[in-house]
């Protein structure tokens, strides 16, 4: 491949492979003849050690607010909003990052309740059992994940402790399969929201906790002990998961799954 080139005098076309831009040669030597025929009309001497500097004016950084953000008046938070004990605006309200954090924090002793709630799930869920690890698997890791979950007084409601499996270490074809799941459309909330506002219905939301524990798992899958919770007769052992957990590629789907199938039974289709 080649560049094509223009001969102003031959005023021909002609290809050449070896071609060297000498692009600010150029931008430079055009500079230069330009200021001279400024020069020239202003009827300045010319001379060849004249330097030019920023021939090319440099753009200016765009002009920023200086707006104060407030928020609406509706929302009643005009007068005491910067006193609000937000989340991460204070050094001893940020949300610990793994479970060592969590042990040292200052409210530790609730991180160890919420965390053996979460444990309380999934034994009560049967999600996994403690079986020697097979030869040659490599078991799927976990981490803990920590939120307070704050209230509209700015206030910490709750703690909540999350075990999630890390679904990044997944290998496709051997850890999972498909991981399609259908999700509800927006446009279908608002017209059941409209029948029922036209008919006067009674609606009731339902929030089903640890919903992925319920589904099923298809596929041979090991995760590792979780960090603080690892039996002390059964080191050496790994959990093989029965129900889906938060943080795999499938869970998803398998509550899905779960899910239709057991409203079907009610007469839905």
């Amino acid at each position: 491949m080649g560049y094509e080139f223009y001969h102003p005098d031959d005023q021909k076309v002609f290809v050449a492979r070896t071609a060297k831009f000498l692009e600010d040669e150029f931008v430079l030597k055009w500079t230069i003849s330009k200021q001279m025929e400024i020069n020239e009309i202003n009827n300045e001497p010319q001379t060849s050690t004249r330097h030019i500097d920023n021939p090319v004016p440099e753009p200016q950084a765009p002009r920023r607010s200086e707006r104060v953000s407030k928020p609406p008046k509706r929302y009643g938070l005009d007068n005491d909003f910067d006193e609000l004990y937000l989340l991460g605006d204070n050094e001893t309200n940020e949300d610990p990052r793994d479970y060592t954090e969590a042990m040292s924090d200052i409210d530790s002793k609730r991180w160890q309740e919420a965390m053996k709630s979460e444990m309380d799930s999934m034994y009560q869920n049967q999600v996994w059992t403690l079986v020697d690890p097979p030869e040659g698997i490599v078991p799927v890791g976990n981490k803990w994940v920590f939120k307070r979950k704050i209230g509209v007084d700015g206030n910490v409601e709750t703690y909540k402790a999350r075990l999630v499996a890390k679904g990044y270490r997944q290998r496709e074809r051997i850890d999972y399969e498909e991981t399609f799941s259908p999700v509800a459309m927006i446009k279908s909330i608002r017209i059941l929201l409209a029948i029922a506002a036209y008919h006067d219905y009674e609606i009731w939301q339902m929030d089903v906790k640890t919903a992925f524990l319920n589904g099923y798992l298809e596929e041979e899958l090991y995760m590792t002990q979780p960090e603080g919770f690892v039996s002390k007769s059964e080191k050496t052992k790994v959990c093989k998961l029965q129900r889906s957990i938060y943080g795999l590629k499938q869970a998803s789907r398998s509550w899905n799954i779960r899910f239709d199938t057991e409203i079907k039974t009610f007469g839905f289709t």
